[in-house]
């Protein structure tokens, strides 16, 4: 399913400040938060795709290139693929504008100083019809983070260290009293974020965060098959882990052009072929497209309008067995717009011998329209 407008996505128009991107993302976030919508699929779905919209509206460079070129400028830009996501995923990513309604930025570990495992990333390659019938190898170039060199994914600056968090003692975790004072409610620290400590002296390379973005190129095989929207999974490849967690992973979703001539249904390929009126009623042997050159089909005489002709294993593989689909034609009647004389006078000829040889089920037909309309 093709990717809405992310302006729309968020009910803000094009001219939208960073502001009120922001306020959006968050009406809509808590709005659709499964917290909020317990076993509701479609407003999970609709979480993640304001996640998704919001990384890229609130990004500068991100949203020029979307402004500028749609979905399609964004493809290596190491977009989040929020649809691998947990929910507390994306809330550790965007946590800091949630504060206590989903219990702040969540680490995945659940505590302060664990290991977390990277976040995913997603990308886009566009293969031919011909491509996806023999499988193949592409390269790809996107962009990720990974660990800044200069302070080695601490965040701080040379010679200095993170501070313990003074509103969580170190835990990463705050109380504060429930209803009435009769119980204590816990949750992550607004000020660490969960992590324990604060960056005083931040990596003026990074700005404390400990990652920077890199160019990244890689050579990803496509298995004969594949089907639009399908992901490849490419591990490792992600960003990189928090406490000296592993990297998450890259999916590379298919996108397959257009075809001139055929279109797909399965593991067939369809294709349209005009032919006249002397072709279908006499029969013909015509070429026909195929992903390899063109074969000939015999057109039998008689043969309908919309009639449905097969040339079997001139498909697509099974992306699993392997065994080739056909290659459905489908003929058309092809009515000529201007008659010579004499193909005009040829025509009117035939036409005075239809009446003789219209076939009973025809001339039941047009009796009924005749008893209809007589009445």
């Amino acid at each position: 399913m093709a990717k809405r407008d992310y302006y729309e996505v968020l009910g803000v128009d094009k001219n939208a400040s960073a502001d009120d991107i922001k306020r959006a993302y968050r009406r809509m976030a808590i709005k659709y938060h499964p917290d909020k919508n317990p076993g509701n699929k479609e407003a999970e779905e609709k979480f993640k795709e304001c996640a998704e919209a919001y990384e890229v509206l609130s990004d500068d460079e991100k949203r020029k290139r979307f402004d500028h070129l749609g979905h399609d400028g964004l493809r290596g830009y190491g977009i989040h693929d929020y649809s691998h996501m947990n929910v507390s995923d994306i809330s550790d990513i965007f946590g800091d504008m949630f504060g206590d309604i989903f219990g702040g930025g969540r680490r995945r570990s659940g505590a302060a100083g664990r290991a977390a495992r990277g976040y995913d990333l997603e990308t886009v390659v566009e293969l031919t019809l011909e491509e996806v019938a023999m499988g193949t190898e592409k390269t790809i170039d996107f962009t990720r983070q990974d660990t800044c060199g200069e302070c080695s994914g601490t965040g701080t600056a040379k010679g200095k260290r993170p501070c313990r968090c003074t509103a969580c003692g170190g835990s990463g975790q705050v109380q504060r009293a429930g209803l009435g004072g009769f119980f204590q409610m816990v949750s992550t620290c607004p000020q660490c974020r969960g992590a324990g400590q604060v960056i005083t002296d931040p990596c003026k390379k990074c700005r404390g965060t400990g990652q920077v973005p890199q160019k990244r190129k890689l050579s990803v095989k496509i298995p004969a098959g594949v089907h639009e929207g399908q992901g490849i999974r490419i591990g490792g490849e992600g960003e990189p882990g928090k406490m000296g967690g592993p990297r998450g992973d890259l999916y590379c979703y298919v996108r397959i052009k257009t075809h001139p001539f055929l279109m797909r249904d399965g593991e067939n390929l369809v294709v349209t072929i005009p032919l006249s009126f002397t072709q279908l009623s006499l029969g013909a042997a015509i070429d026909v497209p195929t992903l390899d050159g063109t074969r000939q089909l015999k057109i039998p005489a008689g043969t309908q309008h919309g009639s449905v002709l097969r040339i079997r294993g001139q498909g697509l593989p099974d992306i699993r067995t392997g065994v080739k689909g056909d290659l459905l034609v489908q003929v058309s009647a092809a009515i000529p717009k201007r008659l010579s004389a004499e193909q005009e006078r040829l025509l009117r000829e035939y036409a005075k011998t239809e009446e003789l040889d219209i076939n009973s089920e025809s001339k039941s037909f047009f009796d009924k329209i005749k008893q209809h309309f007589s009445k």
